[in-house]
This record gives structure tokens, C-alpha cells and sequence, in this order.
């Protein structure tokens, strides 16, 4: 059975040593009462509930899956119970405002937690995942009465929310759904349609379940433009808070699928059921959004998770396993054997296990900074230069740490050899779970156009621009800085590179738009990687500067080392790789792929 452990010690070192969390929690209204004995109280006490309550249900809540019989799901043994526990420990409520309930703790502070809960059962944590999306359209998009009758339930944890927006036509695409609301006489909306791959769309741990959902009013243009988001809910909800009958709306199946089968994704049937509108009419792709770069944001989290699970696991199955002696000679001649962890390859796998997970760790904690200070400073700047750093950076965060999960459970699975392979060492499920976190919430060639097309061609890099000045500002701080010279020149100089890289598929695009999307995937790996490298830079500062012990600095400061060494210079793979340019993919007649 496969084990976790918070990693609470590198997670502190993220958030105070590196981001100056707790810095930042002081100088932002409303963030004072964050100090550090109260992030790190509540941060013991999520790696208890994680750790105890969440992990031991992971494997059996995999192997029994959820059941489906006549519209009703109910989730596996277990589940239920640690729900009413989530809700009880107040988690549900931590991040949200106190006028609706919540307890306005800030983001940073939730993503370490989303990360414990996801790294212990992130089947489980699928089922409060998308409240905290809905809750930010409600906040941002709702009516105050809305918010009022809606907001403060899902904050209390009573009931969850959903997102209603692929259709069985279509995915990505939305311009192409389907789905109707008829307005009613007395101001709600009739849904009609049918909705797939809804994640907790059914369930048996709240009283009642707030669809957010994307449809079309009878005199709605055609495409993007004529979508209209809605309230819909499972029981019917009147303006005055009162909920009533069952709505017209229903489960129609639960997806069998690869991985996170102890989660429900489910087939959602709207049958004329009762709705409001959220947002402006037509406007529906606003609102939509703010729940799905939350959601972005989120699976990123996941896929780091699952990189940290599996390397917890991996590294101590290899100081365990012995397997034939080291190449040099015995290493412990005491034994039969030498432990796996002597080998090389398994050290390469090890190390590409923790590099993705601790400079990851920082990436993705960096967003939430991002996050409170957009929601929280009174400085109009600081809040627009924070917008659009994180709009820049989500999709970095959302497709490299779920793509890194992907090498990463490959990774445990291999070093697990054939019991990596049978389900009760619990890697296999790891690699299963990890799949689908590349594909929900936008897929990565979804992020990469995201972050080529829109987030620096259509709106003139104006992210890129702010964070390439922070990585140039930070290697201009450190260049007289002998103990990392050898992080900060490689860097500086790709750096510069990014930009002129920038520049050149940009002058390819106007003359043919097929050499955006033919880069767009090895451009965002690229930026990725060029990102962690600037992490890892600022995590070996930050250890040298800590109070750690030597050992942890010496750690921080090999595994940077590695990164350098052996991951980064994937940047050149990438680089060639977009300099062949479109023809290398468009110039084969389709007839000639079969």
C-alpha cells in the first residue's frame, strides 16, 4: 500500500524562505490575521486530515469506484464520512469572504492545502474541487441575492458546485453547444440539454449540488458569442433561499474510465429544469472563465501532487529494494545486494521526480501569491501587474506540472519494476490518475495556444513582459553572487533568448497562422522549463539565506544542479523543434497518413 507524508518542511521553505508569504500576508488588507503560527497551525492540522483521514481511503476508494443505479451515485465506503470531516474542520470555508460565511484566509495559504488533499486522495478531493470555481463566478459575476442564496451554502460546504460546459459534440469548441434556456414568465430560465464529463455532478455527500451551466437564450447569435451562463440546481432553490422539489435535471450514466475512478464524471441530462441567470446575457464566456482559470490553476496543483506522492514512494522503495550491486562495487556488502537507490538511472529518475515537485512546489505557490494580490491590494498597479502575470502564467502552471506528473508516475512505475505494474503497490494508480489531469480543464495544446496566441501575441505579451523583467531583475541582484553563478548565467542568457524567440515565431505567424499552433506546444514547454529554472535559482538563494541545516541547503542546491544539468537543455530539443517550422507538420497531404 502506498504511503504519504505532508512534506510540510519544503512546503514552509516554499511559502516563507522563497515567495515571502508571510511578508505578503502582513502588507495586504485583511491578510494581517495570517501570521505564521496560524498558517502553520492550520497547516498541521490539514496534513492530520490528509494523512489520516484522506490517504488510507485512496486505494479502496479506486478499487470500489462509485456506483450509479437509477440517477443516483453514491460514493465509495468512506468518503461520506470524511466529507462531513472536511466540513466540520471548516476547509470548505477557508479561503472564502466573511460576509458569505467564509473565513478569508488567504489563496497561498489554500494552495499547499489543495496540495495535501489532492497528494492523499485526489479522487476524493475532485468532489469540493469545482465549488471553489463557482464560488468565484458568484463572487464576481452573481447578484448580490445570488450570492446570498447561493454563495453561502457551497462556502458552509451544505452543498458543492459543478461546471456544465462540454456537450457530446463537442468539447473545446463550445462556439457549437447546443444546450437551450427558455426564459419563463416569472424571471427564471428553462435548461435544456445534455452535458458530459461533469466532474461531481452527482454525489451522495451534500443535500443539494449549484450546476453552473452554459446555454443559449432563443436569440442568442450563433458561436462563442451567443452563450449565456446559469444557475441550476439540483433541488430547486426560490430567491428567498428556500430550497423545494427535485429539479428536471438528472444523472444520466457515470463515466468507467482509466483513472480517478473513486470520482464521479458524470452525463448530466437537463430537462426543462428551473434556472437563473448569472452575468449579462450572451456574456456567458466571461463568467465561464473565472471558473476555469480557477480550475486551471487547481489541476495544476494535482499534477504536482501526484509527482510528490510518487517520489515519496519511489524513493523509499529504492532505498528498500536491493537489485544486483553497484557498477563501482558493493555499496553495502553487508547485503545480498545494493539498495536500487546506488544505481544511476534510478538516481536520474529520482532526482527528475524531486526537481519537478520542489521547484513545481514554488511555480505553482507563486500563482497564488498572484492571486491575493490581484483580490486584496489597494494599489490599482500592483493589482493590473499581478492580473497579468497570472494570466501568463496559468497555463505554464496548468500543462507543465500535469505534464510533469505524467514523466513523474512513469517514473515510480519504472522504479518500482513489475510491482509498479500490480495494483497493490498503488503506482499504477498514480500513473492512471495522473493521465486525465493533461486533458480536463483545457488540454496542454488548449494551454499552449492559450499562452502563444492570447496571452502574448493577442495581448502583447504584456505577462511575459513582467516576468522576464522579474527573472532579468533577480539575475542582475545575483550576478556578483559567486555561490550562484552557475545558475544565474545559464539563466540570464535564456532569458534573453525567450525574448528573441518570442519575436521570431511572432514575424513566422503574420505570414502564415499555422506557425503559431505548430509551436505552440514546444513553446510552452520551453517557457516552462526556463520557469523553474528561475525557481530553482531562487530556491538555492533562499536555502543559502535560510536557517535550514546544511543538509537541506546542500539538497536544494544538487537537485538545482540536476535541473540544470539534465532537464533544462531540454529547451534546445524544444527550440529546433520550433524553428522547423509548420511545414515539417502541414506539408503531408492528409491522403498520405493513411
Amino acid at each position: 500500500m502506498s504511503k504519504y507524508a505532508a512534506p510540510l518542511t519544503d512546503m514552509r521553505f516554499a511559502l516563507y524562505d522563497v515567495l515571502g508569504a508571510d511578508a505578503l500576508f502582513a502588507r495586504l488588507p485583511g491578510g494581517d490575521a495570517a501570521t505564521r503560527d496560524v498558517v502553520d497551525a492550520v497547516l498541521d492540522e490539514a496534513a492530520r486530515f490528509a494523512q489520516t483521514v484522506l490517504a488510507p481511503l485512496n486505494q479502496a476508494g479506486d478499487a470500489e469506484g462509485c456506483h450509479f443505479a437509477d440517477g443516483v451515485v453514491t460514493t465509495p465506503k468512506g468518503f461520506k464520512e470524511a466529507y462531513a470531516q472536511f466540513v466540520d474542520g471548516g476547509w470548505a470555508a477557508l479561503n472564502a469572504p466573511e460576509q458569505y460565511g467564509g473565513q478569508h484566509m488567504p489563496e497561498t495559504l489554500g494552495a499547499p492545502i489543495k496540495e495535501m488533499l489532492d497528494s492523499a486522495n485526489l479522487s476524493w478531493a475532485n468532489f469540493p474541487l469545482l465549488s471553489h470555481g463557482a464560488s468565484e463566478a458568484l463572487k464576481q459575476h452573481g447578484e448580490e441575492w445570488q450570492r446570498e442564496v447561493f454563495l453561502k451554502p457551497i462556502v458552509s460546504g451544505r452543498w458543492t458546485g459543478t461546471m456544465c460546459l462540454t456537450e457530446p459534440h463537442c468539447g473545446t469548441d463550445l462556439g457549437l453547444l447546443k444546450t437551450k434556456a427558455e426564459p419563463a414568465a416569472d424571471g427564471t430560465v428553462r435548461i435544456t440539454g445534455t452535458k458530459i464529463f461533469i466532474t461531481a455532478g452527482e454525489h451522495d455527500l451534500t443535500e443539494n449540488i449549484v450546476h453552473l451551466v452554459l446555454a443559449r437564450l432563443p436569440d442568442a447569435p450563433a458561436g462563442t458569442k451567443g452563450i449565456s451562463l446559469f444557475i441550476v440546481p439540483k433541488f430547486k432553490v426560490s430567491r428567498d433561499g428556500v430550497m423545494g422539489d427535485r429539479n428536471a435535471l438528472a444523472c444520466g450514466s457515470i463515466e468507467h474510465k482509466m483513472g480517478i475512478k473513486a470520482s464521479a464524471t458524470c452525463v448530466m441530462n437537463f430537462d426543462g429544469a428551473e434556472g437563473y441567470l448569472i452575468g449579462q446575457p450572451n456574456k456567458g464566456l466571461n463568467a465561464m472563465f473565472t471558473m476555469m482559470n480557477t480550475a486551471r490553476i487547481a489541476v495544476g496543483y494535482q499534477g504536482l501532487a501526484l509527482t510528490e506522492r510518487a517520489y515519496q514512494n519511489s524513493l523509499a522503495y529504492a532505498r528498500d529494494r536491493l537489485q544486483m550491486r553497484a557498477l563501482t562495487g558493493p555499496k553495502r556488502p553487508d547485503k545480498p545486494a545494493d539498495p536500487l537507490i546506488v544505481h544511476p538511472d534510478i538516481r536520474r529518475m529520482l532526482l527528475t521526480q524531486k526537481a519537478f515537485a520542489e521547484g513545481g512546489r514554488v511555480l505553482g505557490y507563486y500563482a497564488a501569491t498572484l492571486v491575493d494580490v490581484i483580490e486584496r491590494s489597494e494599489d490599482a498597479a500592483e493589482r493590473r501587474k499581478a492580473d497579468e502575470l497570472l494570466g501568463f502564467i496559468t497555463p505554464i502552471v496548468k500543462a507543465l506540472l500535469t505534464e510533469a506528473a505524467q514523466e513523474t508516475t512513469y517514473c515510480a512505475v519504472q522504479i518500482f519494476g513489475g510491482h509498479g505494474y500490480i495494483a497493490e503497490w498503488g503506482m499504477e494508480q498514480f500513473a492512471r490518475d495522473a493521465r486525465i489531469t493533461t486533458i480536463y480543464e483545457g488540454t496542454t495544446q488548449i494551454q499552449a495556444l492559450d499562452l502563444l496566441g492570447r496571452k502574448i501575441m493577442q495581448l502583447q505579451g504584456a505577462g511575459l513582459r513582467h516576468f522576464v523583467e522579474e527573472i532579468s531583475g533577480f539575475c542582475h541582484a545575483q550576478q556578483a553572487n559567486a555561490n550562484v553563478i552557475e545558475f544565474i548565467k545559464p539563466l540570464a542568457e535564456l532569458t534573453q533568448e525567450w525574448i528573441g524567440l518570442t519575436q521570431e515565431i511572432g514575424k513566422k505567424a503574420m505570414g502564415n497562422a499555422d506557425e503559431m499552433g505548430a509551436a505552440a506546444v514546444d513553446y510552452l514547454f520551453y517557457a516552462g522549463y526556463i520557469s523553474l529554472a528561475y525557481f530553482w535559482a531562487r530556491s538555492v538563494v533562499a536555502a543559502d539565506a535560510s536557517a535550514h541545516p546544511a543538509e537541506f541547503k546542500d539538497s536544494k542546491r544538487l537537485t538545482a544542479r540536476f535541473f540544470y544539468s539534465r532537464i533544462l537543455p531540454r529547451t534546445r530539443g524544444h527550440l529546433a523543434a520550433i524553428r522547423a517550422g509548420a511545414d515539417s507538420l502541414m506539408a503531408m497531404p492528409d491522403a498520405l497518413f493513411g
